[in-house]
């Protein structure tokens, strides 16, 4: 049975690869999204390429996000840290912080947040990394929407701490039974094929399902499509999403990360 909504906003996390600023692919990808998550400095992420992204943000007419993620670019930010909640809340703070003053510059401003990697999956299991994450933002504004994982506890504490948010699923990502993202230790937790990452993506806007790896249906319930820009392929994949939504009617919008 088809969702009476068929909107979806389509988000991608950038800023992240120099090399994929410098060839071209990263503006290519943003032919067929409405939102970006923009690297600030801690998993990847500088001065320049902030300010590079947001400029092309603004070309495209995308919704810009702040992406922190883990101050450990040896490991981009995937490798689960135990830091003092001082100090993620810190570094969190740092870096949306340092991204919104990138934005200003450039004649943007930030509208959402979404944590990166590691931080983000290890706030899908404590509420202690959650509220730390919410610590940290809402010490720069607590006017921007927090994103995180569909159907987690993380989007209860955000809203506690009296943020607006938006439930995230994935298009190139597998699902464990749990609705949890299958581990990237696992050979087939990329979806790699442009047609399938469509086809999830049309399930979670029509349905508010994925099929996990296991083969059971698990519940969705998602404002926002993520797509990768580090996946092999990725401007292949997101066409295929946009492709795909479109036909079957989506409208493609970035109103759920929006305040306005």
């Amino acid at each position: 049975m088809k969702r009476a909504d068929l909107k979806m906003d389509l988000n991608c996390d950038m800023g992240e690869l120099p090399e994929a600023i410098a060839d071209g692919t990263q503006e290519s990808l943003m032919a067929s999204l409405t939102s970006v998550n923009i690297a600030c400095g801690g998993h990847a992420g500088d001065e320049q390429t902030m300010e590079t992204t947001v400029e092309q943000a603004l070309r495209w007419k995308l919704a810009i996000g702040a992406h922190p993620g883990y101050p450990d670019r040896a490991n981009f930010g995937r490798l689960e840290l135990k830091l003092p909640a001082k100090e993620i809340a810190d570094s969190v703070y740092e870096q949306v912080r340092s991204l919104a003053a990138v934005a200003v510059r450039c004649g943007a401003r930030l509208g959402h947040v979404k944590p990166h990697g590691a931080l983000y999956n290890q706030a899908v299991r404590s509420r202690e990394i959650a509220e730390t994450i919410a610590e940290g933002v809402g010490r720069w504004s607590r006017d921007v929407v927090l994103v995180g994982l569909a159907g987690s506890p993380m989007l209860d504490v955000f809203r506690e701490a009296g943020f607006a948010v938006a439930a995230e699923a994935f298009a190139d990502r597998r699902y464990e039974p749990d609705g949890t993202l299958r581990s990237r230790k696992f050979e087939d937790a990329l979806i790699r094929d442009p047609e399938e990452a469509g086809r999830q993506a049309l399930r979670v806007a029509e349905r508010g399902t994925v099929i996990a790896c296991d083969r059971s249906e698990v519940a969705v319930d998602a404002q926002t499509i993520c797509i990768h820009g580090d996946t092999p392929g990725a401007p292949q994949i997101a066409a295929a999403v946009v492709r795909t939504l479109r036909q079957a009617g989506v409208t493609l919008s970035a109103i759920s990360l929006s305040r306005n």
